[in-house]
């Protein structure tokens, strides 16, 4: 449907996508006690993600290194990308759109935020170094030591093989999502659960106190606050603050996984189904409005419930949770100072408790960082996928009319390019090295998309559903903290 030429284009319809369809808000669920379980979602797997990115990887390598006072960055970051989650959720409530589809309903044209973004998510996530971190802690659990520089080859292809597992779990279920979501919760219960189990065992008293004051930016083992710690690596600490949390496209693919999921006004536009088990489902290409009644404005508030919930019961808390005791476990192992980057660094913390507590329960940690490391870069993997499917979806007539309309063509069309491109990337360095210049880069998308969201939710949502002053202000301290490291990170490479 596109508007009459007699009349002004719609403010959505303005950069050449067509404008939205007046419909009634469904009804959001009324969950109770457990029921809540099933009403959140988008949220774990987001969590899922930043556990294996921030708090299994770059946290421990710069919190063993400079101490716990880091944290403080912790603390912040999450509370601002918890912010930037919630209003990713608004617009995609409002309309069932992917905020990638919004953002290319502004100027100066679809198809330039089309090429920005694509462009973004590949500079972040385009690098499978997860799967290459997950080969080195394989490669401990089968030769009982760190890998080494000769060992690079093999670490390689089990990084390859690694990532092959993962394109083929998506070609399984029903909704891609769904899939995710059930994956997600077993790995976040399991890791946290775990890690709490370790930390009570293990952890000092005195390293607990450590870990809480270092939310303040105080240093317990020196008396004092240290934000910056001196020689600090602020490459490193630029990928920490980006990946304390999600980090860059993967917070904003979650308004995509809401949209699968069904949430808001997404129940009427369709999913992404599975290529074995699914079923064609038809995926609209442009969104949905409702007015702002009173009977809207009710269901409104009861689908903000759900994703406040969502956001600040699951990820939130669980992100701060999933930051700050693997830190106090790492820093209990390995001595302050310790740098842990390199082929190894996904076994170190493993290596370091064999001498403790046995091999056994070395191996199982192992275990545990290979598990963790290989569904983050499952869920890496899909969202960048699922990201340029819906940008393409979006966008391209011609590519909604293909094979009937079947959006799973397109979708398995770019998963086929994307993973022929992670195998060439994971020659091309070390994991950990490619990890550090994706979160750098998340860092400079927060920046990008925390004012272009602002400019989408107070200027294309119609007054009734715009975020208030508060938020607004949130959404700008969150573009001046990210942009702060950002220069910092990369100035310190040109120094």
């Amino acid at each position: 449907m596109t508007a009459s030429t007699d009349e002004p284009l719609p403010i959505e319809a303005r950069s050449g996508l067509d404008p939205w369809t007046k419909a009634e808000l469904p009804l959001a669920p009324t969950p109770h006690g457990l029921g809540w379980f099933k009403a959140v979602g988008p949220g774990i797997i987001v969590l899922g993600v930043s556990i294996g990115s921030g708090e299994f990887l770059l946290g421990p390598a710069a919190f063993v290194r400079h101490g716990l006072s880091l944290l403080w960055v912790v603390g912040i970051a999450v509370y601002f990308q918890t912010i930037f989650n919630t209003e990713l959720m608004r617009y995609t409530l409002a309309t069932g759109e992917p905020v990638f589809t919004g953002f290319m309903r502004t100027r100066p044209s679809s198809t330039f935020w089309a090429w920005v973004y694509s462009i973004l998510y590949f500079l972040h996530v385009g690098w499978p170094g997860w799967a290459g971190a997950a080969a080195g802690a394989i490669f401990f659990l089968f030769t009982r030591r760190l890998a080494a520089a000769a060992d690079a080859n093999t670490i390689y292809l089990i990084g390859v093989g690694a990532f092959l597992v993962c394109a083929a779990i998506l070609t399984f279920g029903r909704r891609i999502e769904r899939t995710l979501e059930l994956l997600n919760w077993i790995l976040v219960a399991a890791i946290l659960s775990s890690f709490l189990v370790l930390a009570l065992l293990f952890v000092p008293s005195g390293t607990w106190a450590a870990g809480v004051l270092g939310l303040s930016g105080f240093d317990l083992t020196r008396g004092t606050f240290d934000f910056f710690p001196v020689g600090a690596d602020l490459f490193l600490l630029g990928a920490l603050v980006a990946y304390s949390g999600a980090g860059g496209v993967t917070n904003i693919v979650l308004s995509n996984w809401a949209r699968d999921r069904g949430y808001g006004m997404s129940e009427r536009v369709g999913y992404i189904p599975c290529a074995v088990g699914g079923q064609k489902v038809n995926l609209a290409h442009n969104g949905f409005i409702f007015d702002g009644t009173p009977e809207e404005m009710r269901r409104w508030r009861g689908w903000w419930r759900i994703i406040s919930a969502d956001q600040w019961g699951v990820f939130c808390a669980g992100a701060i949770l999933g930051m700050i005791l693997p830190a106090m476990i790492y820093v209990t192992f390995l001595a302050r100072g310790t740098d842990i980057q390199g082929l190894g660094i996904a076994a170190a913390l493993a290596q370091a408790i064999s001498g403790t507590g046995g091999a056994l329960l070395g191996g199982a940690i192992a275990f545990l960082g290979a598990w963790v490391l290989f569904k983050t870069q499952l869920d890496q993997l899909e969202g960048m996928v699922r990201a340029i499917t819906d940008i393409l979806w979006t966008g391209s007539s011609r590519l909604r009319g293909w094979r009937g309309g079947d959006v799973r063509v397109v979708y398995y069309g770019v998963l086929a390019v994307v993973v022929l491109w992670g195998i060439v990337a994971l020659r091309m360095a070390q994991p950990f090295f490619l990890i550090q210049v994706g979160a750098n880069m998340a860092g400079f998308v927060l920046v990008v998309g925390a004012i272009h969201l602002l400019y989408l939710n107070t200027r294309l949502l119609p007054p009734h559903i715009r975020p208030p002053m508060w938020r607004r202000v949130m959404l700008v301290a969150m573009a001046l903290f990210y942009g702060f490291f950002v220069v910092r990170s990369f100035a310190s490479l040109l120094a």
